[in-house]
């Protein structure tokens, strides 16, 4: 099979869809990859290190667009519709619940859209395509946080493990499941005070296994979001529902409440973010003030540590795209996992999740 490796165009990603070492498994399995010129160069893979892999370096996007199969990290944006195809197969991250354009344009133009952060192991409730990502991003979060809390950068100033006679900073995570548990763990390194809410009483007693006394674990609910939030340096959004758009769980209201130079990092922005005050931000322009507070929301986090992100990411996902590879579209039949990533197929928009947030889309 034909396999594309476009050269990302959203603001500062850096990652790229396929390592070289990821092409010479392809090529070994009788596949040709197409990678655009220059495609790894942010993630420190050079075109010389693709062609060494067995690829193929085109110098257009429609060069390695044209393809049966296109592998990505980020959505299409508006400047890449022209690209897709009827009977392609796009595999990338999506998030279409808060992209109701992108959604659109993937039904009219009759594409197999499967979205990593989908993709999901049956029985397990399990996202494996998900996880890398959101390891770093959840860990990358603590450290942006602690960077705009900087007085320099409009926070408080505050340094969130203190020291010896001055209380530490606190650090409140909406949301204890991969993201919310990653930036715990970075939080807790620094020595901040940390507070977990989660509606899983389960997950809360596995993270009370792990992080004992060093968190307090909350049940989330209003007041108890309401009393956190007011009292946190910084805030992290880790909420997710599956393909669903974010609940937003901090009003514009208790936004107000929150000290002036406070930080808001929300890692659940590119499913709609769970902040009412918090829209899209993006590296070159990562942060804006907001009722006094400091607001972080860029959607593509790992995008700022590209090298370590993409190879954690094909990690996960090289074995899904050489079954993709070797079978095409059949291999939907044969993983359950990927079946249940695709989103929008025949012109159907056919995610359930998705259906949902966007109804009058269902054929």
């Amino acid at each position: 099979m034909e396999i594309g490796i476009p050269k990302e165009t959203k603001d500062q990603e850096f990652r790229v869809g396929l390592s070289p070492s990821s092409v010479r498994v392809l090529q070994e399995n009788g596949h040709t990859v197409f990678v655009e010129t220059q495609a790894g160069l942010g993630a420190g893979f050079t075109d010389d290190d693709y062609t060494s892999a067995g690829a193929k370096i085109v110098t257009t996007p429609d060069a390695a667009w044209n393809r049966e199969l296109v592998v990505k990290v980020k959505e299409p944006l508006a400047l890449e519709y022209q690209f897709l195809q009827k009977e392609q197969i796009l595999f990338t991250y999506l998030h279409l619940a808060a992209d109701r354009k992108l959604t659109e344009h993937l039904i009219d133009c009759g594409v197999t859209a499967i979205a990593y952060e989908t993709v999901e192991q049956p029985g397990s409730n399990k996202l494996p395509l998900l996880t890398p990502m959101s390891i770093i991003a959840g860990r990358l979060s603590v450290q942006f946080g602690a960077r705009f809390l900087e007085r320099q950068q409009g926070g408080r100033g505050v340094l969130l493990g203190g020291v010896p006679g001055v209380k530490p900073g606190k650090v409140v995570i909406l949301g204890g499941g991969v993201v919310g548990t990653e930036a715990a763990k970075i939080a807790v390194g620094m020595g901040a005070a940390v507070q977990i809410l989660d509606v899983n009483v389960e997950r809360l007693d596995y993270l009370e296994t792990l992080f004992g006394s060093r968190v307090e674990l909350l049940y989330s609910n209003s007041a108890h979001i309401e009393a956190a939030v007011k009292d946190a340096d910084l805030l992290i959004g880790a909420v997710l529902v599956p393909g669903r758009r974010a609940p937003i769980l901090v009003s514009r209201n208790l936004v107000k409440q929150m000290r002036p130079g406070s930080v808001i990092v929300d890692v659940a922005v590119d499913q709609g973010g769970c902040v009412e005050t918090l829209h899209a931000t993006s590296h070159t322009n990562p942060v804006y003030i907001e009722e006094g507070v400091v607001h972080y929301g860029v959607p593509n986090m790992p995008g700022a540590v590209p090298w370590t992100s993409t190879q954690a990411l094909n990690n996960s996902t090289l074995p899904y795209v050489l079954q993709l590879a070797n079978l095409g579209i059949k291999a939907l039949a044969s993983n359950q996992a990927l079946a249940k990533g695709v989103n929008v197929q025949n012109h159907r928009l056919v995610h359930p999740a998705v259906q949902e947030v966007f109804p009058d889309l269902v054929a």
